[in-house]
């Protein structure tokens, strides 16, 4: 009888070789592919904190507007329109380059026909002059208050005060009765650069009464050339004190509801 032969297993053969060498390349890959998927979401959490996009530089903050330069400054006009100490109270400077030049302080032809000496008023056109001997008249810039409006013709300067004090008539009173500490009875508000009479206040009488008339100071250089809604005739702290210097006493005044030269 002829004996078996035996397959010895152990032995490696070259199919299996083959076989072996392919399951093992198959392991690799599957372990390459299984690193690479497992970083993904490390990679795609990274690159989320970091922008593709190239970055846009914000554009400057615009700067706020300028207001608009109307008169060229002078050495005259800082003069003129500079800071000031007056009676023990400061006075700021005006920035007269944004205001209309017609409405700063100005030697012009008499055109009022009035004698020199004479303070006139047109209301309409928010100007003041004070006649001179030469022709000439030294003109302001002004703004009309209410009151301002509401009377005209002749009269007298018959009272003028420096660092006037403020005392509000009855009835602005009653329409703002916060105001009676200012009374008359409670010796009005003191002067002051806050004080709406400004630097100097000049009282206009008829006939030997008050005309509750004004012409005097104010802080508010914007107001100038305009209608307001309170006082008389208000001028830059810095003309009022110049026009107040000049006045002759007891100065004829005439307040015109029509323009000067009509």
């Amino acid at each position: 009888m002829k004996a078996l032969s035996v397959i010895d297993d152990t032995k490696p053969t070259s199919k299996k070789i083959a076989s072996s060498m392919q399951n093992s390349e198959n392991r690799s890959n599957l372990s390459r592919r299984a690193f690479v998927l497992s970083a993904l979401p490390l990679a795609m959490s990274v690159s989320a904190c970091v922008s593709t996009n190239p970055t846009v530089q914000a554009p400057p903050a615009a700067e706020p507007p300028q207001a608009p330069v109307l008169t060229p400054r002078s050495a005259e006009r800082d003069l003129q329109y500079g800071a000031m100490t007056d009676g023990g109270h400061d006075i700021p400077a005006v920035p007269y380059w944004q205001m209309n030049p017609q409405l700063l302080r100005q030697r012009v032809e008499n055109l009022t026909g009035e004698p020199a000496g004479t303070v006139v008023v047109d209301t309409p056109s928010r100007f003041l002059y004070l006649v001179e001997d030469d022709g000439t008249a030294m003109r302001y810039g002004v703004g009309i208050g209410r009151t301002g409006f509401s009377w005209g013709g002749e009269g007298v300067i018959h009272w003028r005060q420096e660092w006037p004090r403020w005392k509000p008539p009855r009835d602005m009173i009653e329409r703002d009765p916060a105001l009676e500490i200012y009374s008359v009875a409670n010796g009005g508000m003191a002067p002051g650069i806050s004080n709406p009479l400004g630097a100097r206040a000049l009282y206009i009488f008829q006939n030997g009464e008050d005309t509750l008339y004004r012409l005097h100071g104010s802080p508010e250089w914007s107001s100038i050339g305009n209608a307001v809604s309170s006082g008389c005739v208000r001028l830059m702290n810095q003309d009022v004190i110049d026009l107040y210097d000049r006045v002759p006493y007891h100065a004829r005044i005439v307040v015109r509801q029509q323009p000067v030269g009509v």
